[in-house]
């Protein structure tokens, strides 16, 4: 069994030895610059870890979780690109470093590549590898809208705001898994069971995210905490705050909602307050134990030996420890 660092070296190897011998190069120069830039290569890596609880040579599926990186970053460029964000792991975002429309059209490109990369598998595995990747695309996109239609509604509740994040975060992660199970042929009660598990996961990941954009140490975060305050987004600790509040602390935070000018250390520390009263941390926490509990319950249904799952069981905890 591999360890999650020594996949990552592989993933990273691998993404370093992509060929880019196509024309013309200004297409391709930003897809190789997204993909350099780093970052955990979480899915990657959990593909080859579903893969590697069945079979002991991960490698073989490299070319697939290749695919589902350059996937995943297909959808942070255009994200950036949505957001109008400059910065992404410390560096400049496509459409700042070239411009919009290149940033468009190297997408689009990326997407191909990770639909040519994730076909290239076994034939006898195409039909299922293709069907759980088409699906997850698609839920994505819905999630990505969800996301987008939230940011002009303030009665978003807490199941809808689950729901968005299942789509738009955690189906990529259980996704990674199962396919990592299908091409180690593994039966359909091990890779549903994993792809809940991935799931679960995916939803505590993102609550972690909403956590530590208001809790977390700048330092280690990588960027300013607060950030989801500033911008009013949807996320589960504003939800809860607003549905929980009482007259006076929802008027206080409706007030920061609403304030088109404002100064932004005053209104994190403010709204970070009331959070506080309110009891939002902790609230946030136990939905992270919750989903985390649960996926234990689908880890434990997988048919493979406690010692073999140990290592996925460890990055998945060291995934709720994170910090950044």
């Amino acid at each position: 069994m591999y360890r999650p660092e020594e996949l990552l070296k592989k993933v990273n190897e691998a993404l370093e030895q992509l060929p880019y011998d196509r024309k013309p190069a200004s297409l391709y120069e930003p897809i190789k610059y997204v993909l350099s830039l780093g970052g955990k290569r979480v899915r990657p890596v959990l593909m080859l870890m579903g893969y590697n609880l069945f079979k002991d040579d991960p490698e073989r599926i490299m070319t697939q979780a290749i695919g589902l990186e350059t996937y995943h970053n297909f959808t942070l460029l255009h994200d950036d690109l949505m957001d109008h964000a400059d910065m992404r792991r410390g560096h400049e975002t496509v459409h700042k470093k070239w411009d919009a429309n290149q940033a468009i059209l190297s997408g689009d490109t990326m997407l191909l590549q990770a639909f040519e990369r994730i076909e290239a598998c076994e034939v006898d595995k195409v039909k299922d590898v293709f069907a759980t990747f088409m699906q997850t695309t698609y839920e994505i996109g819905e999630g990505q809208q969800l996301d987008v239609e939230f940011e002009t509604r303030n009665d978003v509740t807490e199941d809808e705001y689950i729901e968005m994040i299942r789509l738009k975060t955690s189906v990529l992660l259980a996704c990674a898994l199962k396919i990592g199970a299908i091409l180690a042929g593994a039966s359909k009660e091990d890779q549903d069971n994993l792809y809940k598990f991935g799931e679960q996961i995916g939803l505590a990941f993102q609550l972690q995210d909403d956590l530590l954009d208001v809790y977390g140490d700048p330092k280690v975060f990588g960027k300013n905490i607060g950030g989801d305050i500033t911008s009013n987004k949807k996320t589960y600790m504003l939800i809860n705050a607003v549905n929980r509040a009482n007259a006076s602390q929802r008027e206080e935070l409706m007030r920061w909602i609403d304030a088109k000018t404002f100064d932004r250390n005053e209104k994190v520390a403010d709204v970070t307050r009331l959070y506080d009263e309110i009891g939002i941390r902790s609230l946030c926490e136990q939905k992270m134990e919750a989903c985390y509990a649960l996926a234990q319950q689908y880890m434990a249904k997988v048919s493979v030996s406690d010692e073999r799952k140990a290592i996925l069981k460890a990055y998945a905890a060291a995934m709720m420890k994170r910090q950044s």
